[in-house]
């Protein structure tokens, strides 16, 4: 296993994180919980194979995951691993804020968390707390003074441009961020983060999850074809010299192994492959935006159809061939089953109202109705 420098912290890290959010499950309705006779040596494994960063929060897996996270480390023997989970900040109160980290401690029962984030901020939250006497941030610090956590790090969401005023802030020690290979936006951030200091570790390096789905066109970016898309995937992160922890949501014993396999020495891509492979998805993304640039001026759409989040499913589908993650998402997003809402194409009125506002003045209604066409299935 790769160690890397995180940040200023003095602590080196494992190349690949395991993510607890998607720990095998069993039962149902109130009666779910985890499932210890899975989840527990997947863990384990993962540690004994040279993971040593391992990442929940308080709403993964139905609320369960913090604790299961605890009881695995409680019956874990080896080397030391380090602990990170989130907090929701839901209001800006400081007595608040310390109250959700006591059930972070007592959940994962430790007497301190080693990287705490604030969960999925953003420039303006950050920037109304900057100004608060007894908010978020102070309460961050008195609990790093009263050695309830160790470090104090963030989870980001927002937009590109609004990343470097909160790296610059001085406030953190690591920062957890999205970037694979069919979105680079914050691959300049992330060097940017690296050179002040913090520690790097990357959400999402299989795009959360689209990129597990077979592609010929990505696992043909490298001559040598990789025996996965999500295989390419990983190897093309973990080959960015400013990113510290890949951070992969492992839900089989399978997973482990595997994505443990691809985080040795032998599973980066090389100079010349970096660039060959960033050149092609270049291209690729050319293609897809000749069919949508997702600026969102065609929003909102009189019948609350999600127009570009249902055409970036289609050119996933038509440029990268993830036609069998592209179906299945269409079908739960247009069926009320995921965070993304949005109507069906079938509700389309064709009143005309997007077109009208489309920029690109693309044939929108006609491409909902191929859309629809291609990836709805009863």
């Amino acid at each position: 296993m790769i160690l890397n420098e995180f940040g200023k912290t003095g602590i080196k890290m494992s190349a690949l994180g395991f993510g607890a959010m998607r720990l095998p499950m069993r039962g149902e309705g109130d009666k779910i919980e985890i499932n210890d006779d899975l989840a527990i040596p997947m863990m384990h494994r993962a540690f004994e194979l040279g993971v040593n960063y391992i990442d929940t929060a308080p709403y993964y897996c139905e609320k369960l995951s913090e604790a299961a996270v605890g009881r695995a480390l409680r019956s874990w023997k080896g080397n030391k691993i380090y602990v990170s989970t989130k907090n929701p900040i839901e209001n800006e109160s400081a007595d608040d804020w310390l109250k959700r980290l006591e059930t972070s401690l007592k959940n994962l029962d430790l007497p301190s968390i080693d990287f705490y984030h604030f969960w999925g901020i953003n420039l303006q939250g950050f920037k109304s707390w900057e100004k608060l006497q007894n908010g978020p941030l102070q309460a961050a610090e008195r609990a790093k003074n009263e050695g309830l956590i160790k470090h104090i790090s963030f989870s980001y969401h927002d937009s590109a441009e609004n990343l470097r005023y909160i790296i610059d802030s001085g406030r953190f020690e690591s920062v957890l961020i999205q970037y694979n290979l069919l979105d680079r936006s914050n691959e300049e951030n992330i060097a940017y983060a690296k050179e002040k200091g913090l520690g790097t570790v990357i959400m999402g390096p299989v795009g959360g999850g689209k990129l597990g789905a077979p592609s010929d066109i990505i696992r043909g970016l490298l001559k040598e074809k990789p025996a996965s898309t999500a295989e390419m995937a990983m190897r093309f992160v973990l080959a960015n010299p400013t990113v510290d922890i890949a951070l992969s949501g492992m839900s089989t014993l399978a997973h482990v192994e595997e994505n443990a396999k691809i985080s040795s020495r032998g599973g980066s891509l090389d100079d010349t492959e970096i660039a060959q492979v960033k050149k092609m998805m270049d291209e690729n993304k050319k293609l897809a935006q000749l069919y949508c640039t997702s600026c969102d001026y065609c929003k909102p759409c009189p019948k609350d159809i999600n127009i570009p989040h249902l055409f970036g499913l289609m050119n996933n589908h038509r440029v990268y061939e993830l036609t069998e993650h592209s179906v299945a998402s269409y079908n739960n997003v247009i069926r009320g089953k995921e965070w993304v809402k949005s109507a069906s194409p079938a509700d389309c009125t064709k009143c005309g109202v997007c077109e009208e506002k489309c920029p690109q003045k693309l044939p929108i209604i006609k491409q909902l109705e191929e859309t629809h066409m291609t990836l709805y299935r009863e």
